[in-house]
């Protein structure tokens, strides 16, 4: 039955719910394709009606940075959301905090979503995979589908989005943002990032440089000082 859940069950699914097509099938798959125990399912990982929110503004939020143990990865993240009420919230607080770690945690990441990611750079990974000698004598045919399956690999190996969370193996990002919006009401988006790493990149010394000026003031600013 999990495997034969059809897009019009997910629909009705995603109707009920607000939640992401992939994440309704993937409740009807492990519900086996019970309704009510896919909804009970989605309510319970935070993810029905976080859809809904996504499309409204978020101007709101806050700019956070992370510096690592021994000081040699650096971390500004922008997280933004409707309102300074709920940018002000311990839990949003936390939320940033713990992608600013995730960020410091995945050195291969490089964009936001599979959205952010440039034309460019998606087909030159297609004329990477294509040209492999493991499909070079692959029916054509056989080989479009091996590459399609590996570009999506790598597509997500560079989005933070679709990365399993540090704290929780069992969520992705995504999910964890969309359990957070179900919590806080709101909508929530991961506007940019940048990641520094000492030596790396000499031009970004001086941001480098920033950013734990930016660390030191904000816990001067939490302790009251």
């Amino acid at each position: 039955m999990a495997s034969d859940i059809s897009a019009k069950i997910v629909k009705e699914l995603r109707d009920k719910t607000g939640a992401g097509m992939m994440d309704c099938k993937k409740a009807l798959q492990s519900s086996d394709g019970n309704m009510e125990q896919a909804i009970e399912s989605l309510r319970l990982k935070g993810l029905a009606s976080a859809d809904k929110k996504a499309s409204r503004k978020a101007a709101e939020g806050l700019i956070d940075s992370y510096i690592h143990t021994g000081s040699k990865i650096g971390v500004l993240v922008e997280v933004n959301c409707e309102t300074d009420f709920v940018a002000r919230r311990e839990e949003f607080q936390t939320l940033v905090r713990n992608i600013a770690m995730q960020i410091a945690a995945c050195p291969g990441v490089d964009y936001v979503s599979q959205e952010d990611i440039p034309l460019d750079i998606i087909e030159s990974e297609k004329q990477i995979e294509s040209k492999k000698d493991d499909i070079a004598n692959k029916p054509d045919n056989i080989k479009e589908k091996i590459v399609e399956g590996r570009i999506q690999k790598r597509l997500k190996e560079l989005c933070l989005l679709d990365q399993t969370f540090v704290k929780n193996q069992d969520i992705t990002i995504d999910e964890l943002i969309k359990q957070s919006i179900a919590l806080l009401g709101e909508n929530i988006q991961i506007a940019r990032f940048q990641r520094f790493t000492l030596g790396l990149k000499y031009l970004f010394f001086s941001t480098f440089l920033c950013i734990i000026y930016i660390e030191n003031m904000y816990n001067l600013f939490k302790e009251g000082v």
